[in-house]
């Protein structure tokens, strides 16, 4: 595996929320995953139904409209852009289509009752029925967002109009594209395919964007066939303008016997914006997730954490597929498992070791460690007994020790290494 610390660091960055960065080369089977879809099953907000996150920012599908929540980590210039349909059905049935292997899920804090696993992901989500005779379909890879407006035979695309929320303008370019100005960057929607399709076969005809108001978009199609379907493609490309440092980082990485790889690290994303304006709260949560041999397939997705700020720093995992992971929390309901080590954050920062089942829907054992001051995980190593050795630093004086060490006095200055077996 020549390119594997490439192609993992890139798709470190697919996994947590609100995530935009350029691909090298080398790492192009990131950028061919597909968007997954989560269906809401009670990680978000009520009025989600589908939410998925990517490098740039995170995508909320709600009964009338896409919220995109764009920005990079720690950077005052973001921006949450609402697609609505403009006069719409609103009981449009919505649906999850081409389900993923891939499974998501969310260990944060200590009451497993308020967890979400297996939480199921599709890389297509259905709108039937949006307008008389006219379906909208979302769909994507991790640096576009696709919907595929479908008019059926008979039906008038003239219908279809969407408001652009939460920007500063919209633009049509001399060719074609619609540009949308935002306070995060300048979002492209390249001047979109249109094709009639009879039987599979595809007859490209020429359609543009139409710019009905200010911040109205709706779209025009020449030479049509009313009796045949018609397909309006807009692609929007959000990475390519947004980006570099994302919003989440990938700090460990560990490879099992299968070419499996597991990337362990730390996430921030916004709660579903309620209003066209949102702020981050700087609260990290750490994640951990498992990626396909090929780099083609996000296996399962956990994220870890409680109130506070939480972030994993490496992984290992054992030859069952359990992942190892280790980091510091400052959450006092980080999640813990009876008889650990240590069940009470005692620090500002302490450190956690967390043994996730192997397939990350629940947890096998996941203790705190350290004393009155901060102490971080740094890295995590096993044996052939699958006993786990953490090291990083601490500055606490009574981090725990056992007798006949090396060294049971702390060093002084403000950091001392541990090794915890």
């Amino acid at each position: 595996m020549p390119n594997i610390e490439v192609r993992i660091r890139m798709l470190a960055l697919a996994v947590a929320s609100a995530f935009a960065w350029s691909a090298p080369a080398p790492a192009a089977p990131y950028g061919r995953l597909p968007l997954a879809f989560e269906e809401n099953r009670g990680q978000t907000d009520p009025a989600v139904r589908f939410l998925a996150r990517t490098p740039a920012g995170s995508v909320f599908l709600t009964p009338d409209a896409a919220v995109l929540a764009l920005g990079r980590r720690r950077d005052p210039a973001h921006a949450v852009v609402r697609l609505r349909l403009v006069g719409a059905q609103p009981a449009a049935a919505i649906t999850g289509q081409e389900a993923q292997p891939g499974k998501a899920h969310y260990l944060l804090g200590r009451d497993p009752a308020r967890w979400h696993t297996d939480v199921p992901t599709f890389a297509r989500v259905e709108y039937a029925g949006v307008y008389p005779g006219i379906d909208l379909v979302y769909h994507g890879d991790q640096g576009t967002l696709e919907y595929d407006v479908v008019v059926a035979p008979g039906a008038d695309p003239a219908a279809v109009a969407l408001d652009f929320e939460g920007v500063d303008r919209l633009e049509v370019d001399p060719q074609g594209d619609l540009l949308v100005h935002t306070a995060a960057g300048t979002l492209r929607q390249p001047r979109p395919a249109v094709y009639e399709e009879t039987d599979g076969v595809r007859r490209p005809l020429d359609g543009r964007y139409v710019l009905r108001a200010p911040c109205r978009i709706g779209f025009e199609v020449a030479g049509r066939d009313p009796s045949r379907r018609l397909v309006i493609d807009p692609l929007l490309i959000y990475s390519d303008h947004l980006g570099g440092s994302g919003l989440d980082e990938g700090f460990g990485v560990a490879v099992d016997g299968t070419g499996a790889a597991y990337v362990a690290g730390d996430t921030t994303s916004t709660d579903f914006p309620a209003s066209t304006a949102t702020t981050f709260k700087g609260v990290f949560d750490a994640f951990v997730a498992k990626i396909s041999p090929d780099s083609h397939t996000l296996v399962w997705a956990t994220y870890l954490g409680g109130k506070n700020d939480d972030e994993a720093f490496n992984v290992a995992v054992d030859s069952l597929g359990s992942a190892y992971v280790t980091g510091m929390t400052a959450s006092t309901d980080f999640p813990v498992t009876s008889g650990a080590a240590k069940t009470s954050k005692k620090g500002g920062f302490d450190v956690f070791v967390t043994k996730l089942a192997p397939d990350g829907a629940s947890l096998a054992y996941s203790t705190f460690a350290g004393g009155r001051d901060d102490d971080i995980g740094l890295a995590i190593a096993l044996d052939t007994n699958k006993n786990a050795y953490v090291t990083g630093y601490t500055s606490s004086s009574d981090y725990p020790k056992t007798t006949g060490v090396v060294q049971t006095m702390f060093g002084g200055g403000a950091d001392d290494a541990f090794v915890t077996k």
